[in-house]
């Protein structure tokens, strides 16, 4: 799907992926583990390199993955070997039982910025919930615009563990009637000053306004939408947090 392409981890991102973000912050974790019983069948979609997942695994829970990036999923696999996850678009994910618990960490929903193919993957996850099932997720908010740059800055730096160095250059612009927030990057790996290895994205996010989420939620077909400003689920009320998280499930 050309949309998750453009947003695609590939092996530059993903190194500086796992280097800024090894683990979980401890409240999203703590979130979406409140939702989490140990009886029940979880996935959680856009998986990555599991800095969520592991932590389910590790407490016992019966927890699923799903990403499109091998990459990313290469390094998940080096931490829990063991763990039952599959590289596919979401859209062509078709596993063989529902589940009871569905969860998108990181506001990744705000990845697909076409709302129309957004709608879709909603929907695709709600056919997969059972009766009684949740789906739990955030998205960034118009709180969290970047104010536009001229051009590419040189905006992070780490050391890999070989000790090179890996550099992200981006810009940002916004683009008021999409609501889309673009930020391509190029990662370059250095040895000194040699440059070993370059690789672009084209990153953007769809940034929501307060409501805008609830009503595609409900056009879908979800009836029970709860949203809240923050990780210990105080009610939000307009859109000046960061981050919006849903929990959504259909009253039967």
């Amino acid at each position: 799907m050309s949309e998750l392409r453009q947003n695609y981890y590939g092996n530059l991102c993903t190194e500086m992926y796992e280097i800024l973000h090894e683990k979980a912050p401890q409240d999203e974790l703590d979130f979406y583990i409140s939702y989490a019983e140990k009886d029940k069948k979880i996935l959680e979609a856009l998986c990555g390199s599991g800095r969520f997942l592991v932590p389910f695994i590790e407490r016992g829970f019966d927890i699923y993955g799903m990403d499109l990036s091998s990459e990313m999923l290469h390094k998940l696999k080096q931490k829990a070997p063991d763990a039952k996850v599959i590289q596919t678009d979401i859209l062509e994910y078709s596993p063989i039982e529902k589940f009871d618990y569905i969860f998108i960490s990181s506001g990744s929903v705000s990845l697909f910025t076409d709302i129309k193919l957004c709608k879709q993957i909603l929907a695709k996850i709600k056919e997969m919930l059972t009766p009684k099932g949740k789906f739990v997720f955030a998205v960034e908010t118009m709180g969290d615009r970047c104010i536009d740059d001229d051009g590419y800055k040189e905006t992070v730096s780490v050391k890999t563990k070989d000790g090179f160095d890996l550099i992200l250059k981006s810009k940002n612009y916004y683009d008021e009637q999409s609501q889309t927030q673009f930020m391509p990057g190029i990662y370059e790996l250095y040895n000194g000053t040699e440059l070993l290895q370059s690789e672009s994205m084209d990153f953007q996010i769809h940034l929501y306004k307060f409501g805008e989420m609830e009503q595609y939620l409900k056009e879908i077909g979800f009836t029970n939408i709860k949203t809240y400003s923050s990780f210990f689920k105080d009610i939000a009320i307009d859109d000046k947090c960061e981050m919006f998280l849903f929990e959504c499930s259909v009253i039967q």
